[in-house]
């Protein structure tokens, strides 16, 4: 791991990081580099960090690599002001693992440390993944979404309320004067 810190890129990656005050994000959105190739690091589906084949152990590096994160068409990268370097994510880049109601709104808590409320700018999304299963993901930033995982999705689901819908009766979730559903219509009826 300490060799890993050493190497150029992932230098430059760590101090862009370290620039922004408290836990507040550095401007990746206005950094526009020219790509500098790829790192391997890959965001595993279920959160963990890797780099070239051994976990990232310490969180604190994980939640400074993940502030200098960007989603561009061409892919997931680390973006300094200097450099773009390209990682794989195999899922969502994020995972949900806390949702708490307050008052109207749904604030959730990703691994790495983001709060986040569901609402016209952060919306909870409903996708079938394989076998017909729900593959949930809530918006967190500039086009990274978290996968909301299984625990925090049953919670959601006990709140959820169903609705009539166009196209028949609904469950879902309002949060932040949104209304998100949660399955297909009348998918969630025995």
């Amino acid at each position: 791991m300490a060799d890993m810190i050493e190497k150029p890129g992932l230098d430059g990656v760590i101090a862009a990081a370290k620039q922004a005050p408290g836990r507040g994000l550095p401007p990746v959105h206005l950094w526009h580099p020219d790509h500098c190739g790829e790192i391997d690091i890959v965001i595993k589906r279920d959160g963990r960090w890797i780099h070239e084949g051994s976990p990232i152990g310490r969180e604190a590096l994980v939640r400074l690599f993940s502030t200098v994160l960007r989603k561009d068409p061409d892919g997931f990268h680390l973006v300094t002001p200097v450099e773009k370097l390209r990682i794989t994510v195999e899922d969502a880049p994020f995972i949900a693992v806390r949702v708490d109601r307050e008052g109207g709104d749904l604030m959730f808590l990703t691994n790495v440390g983001d709060e986040v409320t569901a609402g016209p700018d952060n919306p909870i999304r409903v996708e079938a993944g394989p076998g017909g299963e729900p593959r949930p993901y809530v918006h967190v930033r500039r086009g990274l979404e978290a996968l909301i995982s299984r625990p925090v999705f049953y919670e959601l689901v006990e709140m959820g309320e169903e609705r009539q819908t166009p196209d028949g009766p609904t469950l879902g979730v309002e949060s932040g004067g949104a209304w998100f559903p949660l399955a297909p219509p009348e998918a969630h009826r025995p």
